[in-house]
């Protein structure tokens, strides 16, 4: 949703010449697959994480315009509502001590953001959801002021009718109504990017979707809503909810939502945009001037702007995107399931697990997806954001007799995919050091069963039973969180619980105070 949208009425022809565009586009790329018009192969990555910002109290700070005009930097951007901002690291090409690189120019990013944030009594927090958000911080009133997320509320809301419910039943229940959707916003996520080739992006794609719910069970942090304690990864079934177009006899019919793991392993990028014209009406149906198929014509390369502005409001966990780099197309795979945080080290160990682990998948001779019902990747999908590192997946067996066996996460991250993302890693040409360092730190985390939830849920419940109200000990919890983000060391060395006694936030690993 990065393209510049300006609010303006809609009127009722609009959709249908938006449709025909869609229409157009789809056969603009189309051609382009089948003229084989897409860059060569890169071994290009990108990375965005969205923060959120929070005062020493540890409560949200609406007021991401006065932190971004001091940050001044384009790699810094507004998010949803006033509390995010977006980071982008620029694309590095996987090899060599690219994870080291990443880590310190995010650390140097992050640590830049922090002192500026300080000059207005905020600080930078990277967690899947801030414990401290309240049903009065996500209302329409604390949406960024951008126009997109203006047109793009109105058209949620519009395509719903209705206000949008909430219910979460994990540790405890959330039942709740929003008349907007800016409860999507306490969804802070961390986005992996890799460009592929048209002829590797289904194999990539694929892995991607077998291995969602491994990075979701190892790499959850997003245990609190509202006050309540519901799923240790509670981002998935927030983002549904507060984005869902479908009243509840759409629901019934079985309507597809437009946050969507997917139904089919792919055999093409073009299946993914296609289903995304097929089974979702336009939200913002704006009509670029552009005529992608004379722009081919004439040996041109096409924007299609219709297809990105659409396909960026349907948000698959693994979704496909379109750009041009210098004139020439390209293809991405965007990995969108895991939660922002704890650490710079925990969020590029994530990063360094995906990378490897889709490239060992995505060149296996039989895929995992020839023997995982796409079913199967689903259910582990849901599975791993209810039980987090404590989590049973199905998994193909490796013995000659097959079938599916249901282990441990920690267990078949530790045995049989760490294994995997290392041989990915060589294969990429990365260094042995960044290797073995960051794939060090997902070992770790299985040994002792600790990740940013669990973490989370551990210290809360300390605070609760040294005899802190709620309010106060998710506002310790974060504190404390926030306090141990900034030294740095993963989330699996943190101690469990508060400090005696609790006190402030202290100096950060590059000097940063609150």
């Amino acid at each position: 949703m990065g393209e510049k949208v300006v609010a303006g009425a809609i009127g009722l022809s609009d959709r249908q010449r938006y449709r025909e565009k869609l229409q157009q586009c789809l056969a603009g790329l189309a051609r382009l697959l089948a003229e084989k018009r897409f860059d060569r192969p890169k071994n290009l990555m990108g990375l965005e994480i969205e923060l959120n910002l929070a005062g020493p109290d540890g409560m949200p700070r609406m007021m991401n315009a006065q932190v971004l005009e001091r940050i001044a930097s384009r790699d810094f951007q507004t998010e949803l509502a006033m509390f995010n901002l977006e980071v982008n690291i620029a694309p590095h090409r996987l090899g060599g001590r690219v994870f080291d690189r990443l880590a310190e120019e995010l650390r140097t990013s992050l640590a830049y953001a922090h002192r500026k944030a300080n000059e207005v009594d905020a600080g930078i927090v990277m967690i899947g959801i801030l414990p401290t958000l309240a049903r009065d911080d996500l209302v329409s009133a604390n949406l960024s002021d951008v126009d997109r997320y203006t047109l793009l509320n109105d058209q949620i809301v519009a395509a719903r009718g209705e206000e949008f419910r909430l219910d979460i039943e994990g540790v405890e229940r959330l039942s709740c109504t929003s008349a907007s959707i800016a409860p999507e916003a306490a969804c802070t996520s961390v986005q992996l990017h890799l460009q592929v080739t048209p002829g590797r992006f289904a194999d990539v794609w694929n892995a991607a979707q077998a291995v969602a719910a491994a990075q979701v069970a190892i790499g959850a942090n997003s245990p609190f809503l509202f006050g309540r304690e519901l799923w240790p990864e509670s981002r998935p079934p927030l983002f549904l909810q507060s984005t869902d177009t479908r009243p509840p006899e759409l629901q019934a019919q079985g309507v597809r939502p437009r946050t969507w793991f997917g139904e089919r392993w792919i055999s093409s990028a073009y299946d993914l945009f296609e289903e995304n014209l097929r089974f979702f009406p336009p939200l913002l149906p704006l009509c670029d001037e552009e005529d992608p198929l004379a722009v081919l014509d004439k040996g041109g390369t096409p924007r299609l702007a219709e297809l990105v502005l659409h396909n960026g409001t349907i948000y698959r966990w693994n979704r496909p995107v379109y750009g041009i780099d210098d004139g020439v197309p390209h293809l991405r795979v965007e990995n969108r399931v895991l939660p922002a945080g704890p650490t710079v080290t925990d969020v590029i160990a994530n990063a360094a697990f995906y990378y490897g682990l889709v490239r060992a998948l995505a060149g296996e001779a039989r895929p995992v997806w020839t023997r995982l019902p796409f079913e199967a990747a689903a259910a582990n999908f849901d599975r791993a954001c209810r039980h987090g590192i404590d989590a049973r997946l199905e998994w193909p067996r490796r013995s000659r007799y097959g079938g599916i066996a249901r282990l441990p996460a920690t267990q078949l991250v530790r045995d049989e995919l760490l294994p995997l993302a290392a041989a990915g890693l060589d294969a990429w040409g990365v260094e042995p050091a960044d290797r073995d360092l960051y794939l060090g730190v997902i070992e770790a985390r299985c040994e002792r069963e600790v990740n940013g939830a669990s973490w989370q849920s551990r210290t809360f419940h300390e605070a609760l039973e040294s005899g802190m109200g709620r309010d106060a000990a998710l506002a310790a919890t974060t504190k404390r969180y926030a306090e141990l983000m900034h030294l740095g060391e993963p989330v699996h060395t943190w101690p469990i619980g508060l400090p005696e006694p609790a006190v402030p936030l202290g100096r950060g690993d590059a000097g940063v105070t609150w």
